[in-house]
């Protein structure tokens, strides 16, 4: 009986006493939700993935850590197919419906230039590529990107290169073949005074409606006014029939630049040596000597076998730490404090230190990479390159 009654009060005083004291466990406490969408099926289905790869990645590790707050993340992702009005209707879903406590951004930029709007008017922080300067130039309030996809910047940034080479050396004729969207009128202007600047003659400027079916008549047309300089701006698929086009018709620019599909980790795997040489602007680059690209690029190689962070995993995780320190900075989820804290401090997140502007965006800059031997390598500017670039461009599959 006395045996009974110890154990009774033992068992009484260990319930009382995990009643009082604080649980330290996240998982035990109601998850912070973060939503959003992106375009998983569809031609960008790929880059998509490797976004969601970087989101799903974040939520692993700060639940591992003690999550958010001190509570656990959990991630609502739809499939908005690459759709701008199905993107904004599942992020009203998620805004509505799901009660999201956070927004993700979004992917590919037509679609996050129409979700901007969407995020403002419910007053919620959005951190994502942007849909290039016309999306950040709406003063929105909400809305933020340390490593934003600014065409504008990206297109100033290739003919920057240029002009670090030998004049001789440089094209002396160029094709510009673009999306007609947004995205592929992005760095017009950038890329027209680009190539003034430098007196490069422009022969050929196309825009084209996707799907594209064939790449050859653009092609024929870029080796008839023999375009020493080939500027695509191109989703993945369509970029991969423009090189095919190119080799067949026994076109061989001296340079050639892909400003959306090169750095994909599909490139090299669909392409290969024909993948090589093609130069591309970016934002964002697995080179860069910060420990957290150095993280990611080993799990990256564990998980997937890749040889280096994919670029778009690398953004995704990127946009998600922003809207971290954001959180983590005001203390809060009260939207209006994360956005006030973004707008007031400088943030550190794997790119590096950032201050943004009354736009939401930090000061410009980018980077330009050549994929060489299989790997994407920066060649510009010259105090990030990790080596020289090749130039003229040798024959397909070299």
């Amino acid at each position: 009986m006395k045996t009974r009654g110890l154990m009774s009060l033992l068992v009484i005083g260990g319930l009382v006493l995990a009643l009082l004291l604080p649980s330290s466990a996240p998982a035990q406490q109601k998850p912070i939700k973060i939503g959003g969408t992106l375009a998983i099926t569809g031609p960008l289905a790929d880059n998509a993935a490797w976004v969601k790869r970087g989101y799903e990645y974040w939520a692993e590790k700060t639940n591992k850590s003690g999550g958010l707050l001190g509570r656990p993340v959990e991630l609502v992702i739809y499939d908005d197919e690459g759709k701008p009005d199905k993107a904004v209707q599942l992020l009203e879903k998620a805004i509505t419906v799901d009660k999201v406590d956070l927004l993700l951004g979004g992917y590919a930029g037509s679609s996050v230039a129409a979700q901007m709007p969407v995020a403002e008017r419910y007053g919620m922080v959005y951190v994502s590529q942007g849909g290039h300067m016309a999306s950040f130039s709406q003063g929105f309030k909400y809305s933020f990107s340390a490593t934003p996809m600014m065409g504008e910047w990206l297109s100033v940034s290739f003919f920057d290169f240029l002009e670090t080479l030998p004049a001789k050396d440089r094209p002396k004729t160029a094709a510009f073949i673009r999306l007609n969207n947004p995205i592929g009128r992005a760095g017009v202007t950038g890329e027209r005074k680009g190539a003034e600047k430098l007196g490069i003659k422009i022969v050929l400027e196309e825009f084209y409606d996707t799907p594209l079916t064939s790449a050859d008549a653009l092609i024929s047309k870029c080796k008839e006014r023999n375009a020493e300089l080939l500027y695509c701006t191109q989703f993945f698929p369509d970029a991969v029939l423009t090189v095919r086009a190119a080799k067949a018709l026994g076109y061989n620019p001296k340079f050639f630049q892909q400003s959306i599909a090169a750095t994909s980790p599909a490139w090299v795997k669909t392409l290969g040596p024909d993948a090589n040489y093609a130069y591309q602007g970016v934002i964002m680059t697995n080179s860069l000597p910060t420990p957290g690209i150095k993280e990611l690029n080993q799990v990256a190689k564990e998980r997937w076998g890749e040889p280096a962070a994919p670029e778009y995993f690398l953004f995704g995780y990127s946009w998600v730490e922003t809207l971290q320190r954001g959180v983590e900075g005001a203390k809060s989820l009260k939207q209006d404090a994360v956005r006030d804290y973004l707008r007031n401090n400088e943030i550190s997140i794997i790119a590096g230190k950032f201050k943004f502007d009354d736009k939401g965006l930090p000061p410009p800059y980018s980077y330009v990479v050549q994929v060489i031997k299989g790997k994407t390598e920066v060649v510009y500017p010259a105090a990030k390159a990790t080596t020289k670039p090749v130039y003229p461009k040798p024959p397909w599959g070299k």
